[in-house]
């Protein structure tokens, strides 16, 4: 199944030296059943953009996690799709939300998506109000909306060590 990780800037720095990692808590977001039923159309494509940008927003908790700690860690959203076999569905958590049994190897690995850095001061805005829009807070979702209007690059996983390289 086609997964997408949330990650940071600083975990995917100790994926390429490690050559896999264990995504926090073992989440990640799928085209699941639940997630296709929620979607009154949409072709796969689309859906599992849909459970990419699911992917994208947890990344934002995760860089807001980080920034607690180290006010200069890196600010862009990052998700790693990979293909993994061991994948148990929770849609208890929310509809495209999965859980993996383990290290995900770079072998598993089909793309990186990571924001351009014209996307930095957006996705620092929204990591710190995340929380406020998930309750509802007119003004944070539309900040979040913001760093959302970002597209992520796409890149190759052979790619990953040279754009690291770069930032």
């Amino acid at each position: 199944m086609r997964v997408y990780i949330p990650v940071t800037v600083p975990m995917l720095q100790r994926f390429v030296k490690d050559s896999e990692f264990q995504p926090l808590g073992g989440t990640a977001f799928a085209l699941t059943p639940t997630l296709r039923e929620s979607y009154a159309s949409g072709d796969t494509e689309e859906l599992e953009y849909a459970a990419m940008s699911e992917a994208a927003r947890a990344s934002l908790r995760l860089i807001a996690a980080e920034l607690a700690d180290d006010p200069g860690a890196p600010v862009r959203r990052a998700v790693v799709s990979a293909d993994v076999d061991d994948v148990k569905l929770r849609p208890d958590l929310d509809d495209a939300v999965v859980k993996l049994s383990g290290p995900v190897p770079m072998s598993a690995v089909a793309a990186v998506h990571v924001d351009l850095p014209e996307a930095e001061d957006a996705v620092r805005a929204a990591a710190a109000v995340i929380d406020a829009a998930d309750l509802g807070d007119p003004d944070a979702e539309f900040t979040l909306g913001d760093a959302e209007d970002h597209e992520l690059a796409w890149y190759a996983a052979q790619e990953l060590p040279f754009l690291l390289e770069l930032m």
